[in-house]
């Protein structure tokens, strides 16, 4: 009897199902999203490359080598239209990872929905849209905080009444993780997010009061699950707590429907190895578990990672398996059949209870401080966030914190699904750059041009005023306007921000006691700048190019602080010829440049010709990032003295061997120094 009882059970609707996807050009990534939706993924999720994400065309200066790299170059309307050819957009559900341009990429995406007969206000689907973490973690912001939060109003209010079945931001506590929060610090600054955009939208008086129970409820969340799977499901039920706590309190939201707490989730790719991949496979299901084993806190929609992305860009083959894993967990299993298998659990109570609590008292140290815009200005946030990262870090290098096949059971196998490395991960055709080049200049040849200017006209005199800017957006795209005109309309009225970097206020993370490596190396360094006859050796960090992933250059840049080094750290989003220059008006001894976006191949090589032109050619030029075997080779035969990948996770050695470099590139002996 109880079988047949189980078996009548009615199960509960799956979630969305999505991989994150998007290369080369419109064309191509069409192509691979109606593989993606033919094989049963039930929603789109967009990922644009980082021209189109900070507002630059793909012939701009520093665009170059980053055109199709990270997602899908989108420069103007004949791009959105290519994109989602053959797919109607009124029957799908589309997340776009964009956020400094997520106004401008949602006015294309509503103007090729009315092209193809779509009722705009039927539209359903997501704007992440959410600029305070990027100021944070990811780096494509382009805006002052102020400007940044009037586009983030303007959409939230153009949405609720025009789109409103539409997600007009998705509060992204996801960066904030890889750019190692705590799951408090996760929480807290997420919800502080929130409020400073809620306060915005009610005090804009753009959204009647009777009106703003609806704009709570287009809210929605995008979220981190780690490796720790018990912690991070007790994290989205204090999430889910929290959220029916302000809204309710500070809001006056009274109808729980739009309290509810809406979420999505793309599991953790920090924490997947180059060493031993294969042990990604096991880390992403137990990540997945976690925001999908309570019912009471599950997510809307999940996308997963793929087992390689730690050795460089997935395959479809590589994305299906993480689709497979997604349905296998919904259609195969139990799950669904249940009421929260937690409920009444004391150990999760007691753990929920504590996030609660520590992540109100976050929240409430922040909105002293004036808000969450507040704190990311005066640099409190980040210098909170490179902390966290730099604790972990040195957790992972002491075996504190274990890593299976990083710091412990190191020993394996040959792996049968890396034999060939190179054709373990997808390649972007170089050629594809140039392609879409063209098509950009075709298409301004083409257009109306007055009519695109005096878009552009309108555009910077209503963000010069205070009206609503998604009208005046609306109208750029049907005038054939493209994305970095858009963006330096919008430039030329708020300007630009350079991100507090957070480096300085960091404090020490390792020790450096007698018989530590960190002293071995802190002796080393003092020793080489003695034999060199300068006060301090001087390292300068670089990120050339639009990769604003600024976790690994922060951390090498605290460490080697630490050690002993002058650091010059400029941040991000700078061209080569600005790397070379600082690094000849500070006379530096080694340059070390991070990129994980895969522009390595463009950027390191005018990199060396530089500093070579500039007379510095001496110097050693070192490289971290994502980069697969055979353009490692590649780069050090271009006369890169050496290439770190994430397989290297020990940050002290690294620093050591940077050493070493100097003291080669100056033919001084080799040093060995005991811990």
């Amino acid at each position: 009897m109880g079988g047949d009882e189980t078996s009548a059970r009615r199960k509960d609707r799956p979630w969305l199902m999505r991989t994150y996807a998007g290369h080369s050009t419109a064309e191509a990534s069409n192509a691979l999203y109606r593989r993606n939706l033919a094989k049963g993924q039930t929603g789109l999720s967009v990922a644009f490359d980082l021209p189109t994400q900070t507002g630059y065309d793909p012939d701009h200066v520093l665009a170059r080598g980053e055109v199709g790299r990270v997602g899908v170059p989108v420069s103007q309307l004949g791009d959105m239209r290519r994109l989602f050819q053959d797919i109607p957009l009124e029957r799908m559900n589309t997340s776009m990872t964009i956020n400094a341009t997520a106004m401008w990429l949602l006015a294309m995406y509503q103007v090729v929905a009315e092209e193809q007969g779509a009722d705009v206000t039927t539209l359903q689907g997501t704007t992440q849209n959410d600029i305070v973490k990027e100021y944070l973690s990811r780096g494509t912001h382009v805006f002052p905080p102020g400007p940044s939060l009037r586009l983030t109003t303007d959409m939230i209010a153009y949405t609720v009444a025009h789109m409103p079945k539409w997600n007009p931001i998705n509060i992204c506590s996801y960066h904030l993780q890889e750019a190692g929060a705590t799951p408090v610090q996760e929480i807290a600054y997420a919800m502080s997010t929130a409020i400073a955009v809620l306060d915005a939208v009610r005090d804009s008086g753009q959204v009647p009061a009777e009106r703003f129970g609806d704009v709570v409820a287009r809210i929605s969340f995008f979220v981190n699950a780690g490796v720790r799977f018990v912690e991070e499901m007790c994290k989205m039920r204090a999430f889910g707590r929290i959220w029916d706590r302000i809204t309710r309190d500070r809001y006056g939201i009274e109808n729980a429907k739009q309290r509810r707490f809406r979420y999505g989730v793309q599991v953790n790719s920090l924490g997947l190895t180059e060493a031993q991949p294969e042990n990604n496979v096991q880390r992403i299901v137990l990540e997945m578990l976690a925001v999908t084993l309570s019912k009471d806190a599950r997510a809307r929609a999940v996308q997963l990672p793929a087992w390689n992305e730690a050795l460089g860009l997935p395959r479809p083959w590589d994305q299906q398996w993480s689709l497979r894993i997604q349905q296998v967990l919904a259609l195969e299993s139990d799950l669904l059949e249940y009421d929260d298998i937690f409920a009444g659990s004391h150990v999760i109570e007691e753990k929920v209870a504590g996030l609660v609590a520590d992540s109100l008292a976050e929240i409430d140290r922040i909105q002293e401080m004036g808000g969450a815009m507040a704190a990311v200005e005066s640099g409190y946030l980040k210098a909170q966030l490179v902390s966290s990262h730099a604790e972990r870090r040195a957790r992972i290098e002491s075996g504190e914190e274990k890593i299976v096949g990083v710091n412990c059971f190191e020993t394996t196998e040959p792996n049968p699904l890396t034999a060939d490395l190179d054709t373990a991960i997808m390649t972007v055709d170089p050629a594809d750059e140039a392609r879409v080049v063209a098509a950009l200049h075709r298409w301004r040849d083409d257009r109306d041009e007055f009519r695109a200017q005096e878009a552009l006209s309108v555009l910077k005199k209503t963000a010069a005023g205070s009206e609503n800017l998604m009208p005046a957006t609306l109208e750029c795209v049907r005038a054939g306007v493209t994305t970095g005109e858009w963006a330096w309309a919008l430039r030329d009225v708020f300007g630009e921000f350079r991100a507090p970097t957070g480096v300085s206020g960091a404090p020490l993370a390792v020790t450096a006691e007698a018989g530590t490596p960190l002293a071995a190396v802190r002796e080393k360094v003092a020793r080489t700048a003695s034999d060199l006859g300068t006060g301090r050796l001087r390292l300068l960090v670089g990120k050339p190019g639009l990769d604003g992933h600024s976790n690994g250059a922060e951390q090498i840049a605290v460490r080697a602080r630490d050690a002993g080094f002058e650091v010059v750290y400029q941040g991000i989003r700078l061209t080569p010829e600005q790397i070379v220059a600082a690094a000849v008006a500070e006379d530096v001894h080694c340059v070390g440049l991070s990129i994980l976006s895969g522009s390595h191949a463009e950027l390191v090589p005018d990199v060396l010709a530089r500093m070579r032109a500039a007379g510095a050619g001496e110097v050693p030029v070192i490289v971290g990032g994502i980069i697969p075997s055979a353009d490692a080779a590649a780069l050090r035969e271009a006369g890169v003295a050496a290439v770190f990948t994430p397989k290297d996770f020990g940050i002290t050695e690294i620093i050591g061997r940077i050493v070493d470099e100097i003291r080669t590139a100056n033919a001084l002996d080799p040093l060995e120094v005991s811990a």
